[in-house]
């Protein structure tokens, strides 16, 4: 069986999907976009801002599991446009301090328009 996280410190789900579930000691954290988990809205209009709240919201995520950054084993990024891979990056790398595995790809659109989400596999 799984465990289903909840929790107010990051976005409700915007689908028919769990915001993380928890097995054999792993977390799996469905991907954060950027939206305010108070109103539900997008939070900011550059890369850089957007970038910023979705690892806001997955730190939201891990903390409500007792966990941290340094706990993420693996994370998939999506880009709404390859150009910002460098102004994503920066955000990234304040968060992401441990360096965990990565895949990072240009998609053609995200969910609310957005300009990027954030997924994680973490260890408990």
């Amino acid at each position: 069986m799984f465990e289903v996280t909840n929790t107010k410190n990051a976005p409700a789900a915007i689908g028919p999907y769990s915001q993380a579930v928890s097995a054999n000691g792993f977390l799996f954290a469905s991907g954060q976009i950027p939206l305010s988990p108070e109103t539900g809205e997008v939070v900011g209009t550059t890369i850089t801002e957007q970038a910023e709240q979705s690892c806001k919201n997955v730190g939201g995520i891990l903390e409500a599991n007792g966990l941290n950054f340094e706990n993420v084993i693996k994370t998939t990024c999506f880009l709404a446009d390859m150009g910002d891979f460098t102004a994503f990056n920066e955000v990234y790398a304040k968060y992401f301090t441990g360096k965990p595995a990565r895949s990072c790809v240009a998609v053609k659109a995200l969910p609310k328009g957005v300009l990027c989400e954030v997924e994680v596999i973490a260890v408990k």
